[in-house]
């Protein structure tokens, strides 16, 4: 598996008397393929949904819960408004939306929800540092609400990419319009509704999120 590197434009906030810190919260693309992330069983249906549910633009994070199943349970969209690249204030922001979309799961002997992240941002797909602080965040956040850390999505004008994985597909784009609620959940089929109207509910309730 190879992965290509590119700069970003928020790391360039960092500076270098905090740099080393901030580095240390963060993965490489080599920790993260090795963290034994479960793998989507369908990633475009997951993007596509989360596209046409929080429409995201550039800057914007979605997260979302799956069941086993690979529903969705819950999901958030927000603008993190961290000044710097550094995976703690990810790992915050992303906590902060998990705990106001739904409760953890501490309790559990082991995790049986799984989070994803969909991140819109400009670029191209290769990976930034910004994408090694976003998965440092995903990771510890997932930690704490008692979650399992599932696959961390990058949404630029080239399209959607599992970061990873090396799967990925031109559409939805950052650029594309985003589909209807209501096509996407007919599209989705059995996978998606046979969770009865709770299901539907809470994907109408994130919808307006």
């Amino acid at each position: 598996m190879t992965f290509g590197f590119a700069s970003s434009a928020a790391t360039s906030i960092t500076t270098p008397a905090d740099s080393v810190s901030h580095l240390a919260r963060m993965l490489e693309p080599a920790e993260w393929a090795a963290a034994g992330i479960p793998l989507l069983r369908d990633p475009r249906e997951v993007v596509s949904g989360l596209h046409s549910r929080h429409h995201p633009t550039p800057a914007t994070a979605v997260v979302a819960v799956l069941d086993h199943e690979e529903r969705l349970i819950a999901s958030a969209s927000f603008t993190p408004r961290a000044t710097q690249v550094d995976g703690w204030e990810f790992r915050n922001a992303l906590l902060a939306q998990l705990r106001r979309v739904i409760p953890h799961d501490l309790r559990r002997r082991a995790p049986v929800r799984t989070a994803v992240l969909l991140y819109c941002r400009d670029g191209d797909e290769r990976w930034t540092r910004e994408d090694g602080a976003w998965m440092w965040g995903l990771r510890d956040a997932c930690t704490l609400h008692g979650l399992r850390c599932g696959a961390y999505i990058t949404l630029t004008r080239g399209g959607w990419q599992v970061l990873g994985e090396g799967r990925g597909g031109r559409r939805p784009s950052s650029e594309s319009p985003p589909a209807a609620l209501a096509r996407t959940l007919s599209d989705t089929g059995p996978a998606l509704l046979r969770g009865g109207g709770g299901a539907v509910e809470a994907l109408r309730r994130t919808a307006a999120r």
